[in-house]
């Protein structure tokens, strides 16, 4: 007898071959786990916890797939951090500056300055200090405000009649000026001394009282008694014949001796009259380092180039103070987009390019862009909230902004087409029966009904707003709640009819997303059908397609290639097995130029307008305006603007020219 052979080691089936797994997944007896930091169901494909910054919450960053603070050995050790947008900002603490991201240094202790050196005065005027601010004021004597402090005259001209501008002020000339027993009297601002009743002599010294002779039957023998030469002048006897002379000081000719000035306006403009002589005012007038310069008889002082201060007492050299390096806290700048920085006080600070609005640290926006981001009586126009009525409405006709919409009407007492022009009536107007609703008062995407002879608007159907606003629902899905898409202009669930048989629909910002139920496999947008249940043991020569299950992962199609899975994305899916996804999901995965629509980044605009429009995309969002020469709202019908009324001709004069 033979030994009876050992018995054969009973193979058991590998429960993990096929793998029932999905991408990025393990297979331990059968159970699927996700491989470590991936997530989500292991039987249809485990994803990172990140791809995208947008995947992570606004304070964090993807980084190596994982959602995580982006500070940490970003800034510098004393510099303050912050995350905005997933980006880390650096600025330094207050009291310091510098490079955020390599070194804050303390603020050097600010200079003193003396608010006065230099002057910010100007001329003619003085600087006080108060409160570490200059304080300015015009010296004695000037009047005006800093930096225009002046004198009071510079020329009689500027004074009143009676007065002379002797030292740059208005003043009586007559003080001074005349002898004893002499009259002063001013005209056109100069001085006439005459000699009081019954006196003569020369006014400008002395008058003597007339000495009545008694009459004798001689004849007198001295001619100059009494003095023939009148004033200002002497009289000598050359034998019977008066002769005579201007006294010293005086010039001219008797009787018309004078002196050589009374006022400045009697000199040349280069010298002033004092002590009624013209002389050079500027001897010991002006302070050192400064010079004296002559304008119409005044003497004017000015610091000499280089020097600041008063230049009546004491002129001095300007300071310069030494620059000091301060480092650029705008490299790198910190602003968002559409802003720039400003240096102020060794800080950085961001503000709003101009036209923009907005916070500057994460971005600037256009003060509009559609209609509804201004207030009802204004309209959106080149992304300025303006008023719309200007050049709408015709001659003799008032203009009315209503929910954004100008309105036309002809004033009280005119008729005619109030966009183009009204007339008064000539005669009183029969009445008779008008329909008020031709033509339609109600605007465009309205119905007018007539109730007791007034017209009563009302918006269509599958239209919304109040007469004559009515609007569709929505011209971009970013105007619908995030479950809904805009559709033919209406807010609607945008699943139905999109995913396939036994697959699950879910809106997310807008936009439709198909998976497979739970337990199902396959394509969401054609067709999911129960996994398979796991193969019976099979001889090792039996042919098993290498697709089933796939092992491709979602959105994505398998090829057998010799008994190898060739896998490739879905038409209109990106990236790689197994991690195709759609080309979008929100408008920011697209370029601004566009807008994420059934999950592909496409032109928002057709549709989006009405006909005769211009359409123009501003960040992701369809912006109608009507062609030019074309008014109306853009996102229904823009219709061709009137024309100017016909221009009113004037009446014939028949007397123009008279005939008379």
């Amino acid at each position: 007898c033979l030994p009876e052979p050992p018995p054969k080691p009973v193979v058991k089936d590998d429960p993990c071959n096929p793998s029932p797994c999905g991408s990025n997944a393990q297979c331990n007896d059968g159970i699927c786990t996700c491989i470590p930091e991936y997530q989500g169901d292991p039987y249809t494909g485990c994803r990172p916890e990140c791809v995208l910054n947008t995947d992570c919450p606004r304070d964090r960053a993807c980084i190596r797939n994982k959602c995580v603070d982006p500070c940490p050995g970003t800034c510098a050790s004393n510099a303050l951090c912050s995350v905005i947008n997933h980006i880390p900002i650096c600025s330094c603490p207050n009291g310091m500056s510098g490079n955020a991201f390599i070194q804050c240094s303390p603020l050097p202790p600010p200079v003193k300055v003396n608010p006065c050196q230099p002057s910010p005065c100007g001329p003619n005027s003085q600087c006080r200090e108060v409160n570490e601010q200059a304080v300015c004021s015009c010296i004695p004597g000037f009047i005006g405000a800093p930096p225009t402090c002046r004198p009071e005259c510079t020329a009689n001209q500027e004074c009143p009649a009676n007065l002379a501008c002797i030292n740059q002020k208005c003043v009586d000339p007559c003080p001074g000026t005349c002898g004893r027993n002499a009259q002063c009297s001013t005209v056109n601002h100069n001085p006439f001394c005459t000699c009081i009743p019954h006196y003569t002599g020369n006014p400008f010294v002395a008058c003597q009282r007339i000495i009545e002779q008694p009459q004798l039957d001689v004849t007198p023998t001295d001619p100059c008694r009494p003095s023939p030469c009148g004033p200002n002048s002497e009289c000598r006897a050359i034998g019977n014949t008066p002769s005579c002379t201007c006294l010293a000081n005086f010039i001219g000719s008797s009787p018309y001796c004078k002196p050589e000035c009374v006022a400045n306006s009697e000199c040349p403009s280069t010298q002033a009259c004092i002590n009624q002589k013209c002389k050079d005012p500027c001897p010991g007038l002006c302070g050192s380092s400064a010079e004296c310069h002559v304008v119409s008889h005044t003497p004017r002082c000015n610091c000499l180039p280089g020097f600041t201060g008063d230049p009546f007492t004491i002129c001095q050299p300007i300071r310069v103070a030494a620059p000091i390096e301060v480092l650029n806290p705008c490299s790198p700048s910190p602003c968002g987009a559409n802003a720039n920085c400003l240096e102020r006080n060794g800080a950085g600070a961001c503000q709003c390019l101009p036209e923009y609005f907005g916070n500057p640290y994460e971005g600037c926006r256009p003060e509009c862009v559609l209609n509804s981001d201004c207030p009802s009586n204004k309209a959106c126009q080149n992304q300025k909230c303006r008023d719309p009525c200007p050049g709408t409405c015709g001659q003799n006709a008032e203009c009315n902004v209503v929910n954004h919409i100008p309105t036309c009407n002809c004033f009280v007492g005119y008729t005619g087409d109030p966009y183009r022009y009204c007339t008064r009536p000539a005669e009183p107007i029969v009445q008779e029966y008008v329909n008020p609703c031709q033509p339609s008062p109600c605007g465009p995407n309205s119905q007018c009904r007539e109730v007791n002879g007034q017209a009563v608007c009302s918006c269509l159907s599958e239209f919304i707003g109040v007469p004559p606003s009515c609007r569709p629902e929505c011209t971009s899905s970013s105007e619908c709640t995030s479950d809904k898409a805009c559709i033919n202009r209406k807010c609607v669930d945008p699943c139905p009819g999109v995913c396939g048989q036994s697959a699950l629909c879910q809106v997310r910002n807008h936009s439709p997303i198909c998976s497979c139920r739970s337990g199902l496999t396959g394509d969401p947008f054609v067709r999911c059908y129960p996994l398979p249940p796991p193969p019976p043991p099979k001889a090792a020569d039996v042919y098993r397609d290498p697709c089933v299950p796939s092992p491709c992962g979602p959105y994505a199609t398998c090829r057998n290639q010799n008994n190898v899975p060739s896998c490739t994305c879905q038409p209109n899916y990106i990236g790689a097995p197994p991690n195709c996804r759609p080309e979008c999901t929100v408008n920011s995965d697209c370029i601004s130029s566009q807008a994420c629509i059934n999950e592909r980044c496409r032109d928002p605009c057709p549709g989006a307008c009405g006909v005769n429009t211009v359409c123009s995309v501003i960040n992701h969002t369809p912006n109608c305006a009507c062609q030019p020469g074309y008014i109306g709202d853009a996102f229904i019908a823009c219709h061709p603007a009137p024309p100017p009324p016909p221009p009113q001709q004037e009446p014939i004069d028949p007397c123009h020219p008279s005939p008379c």
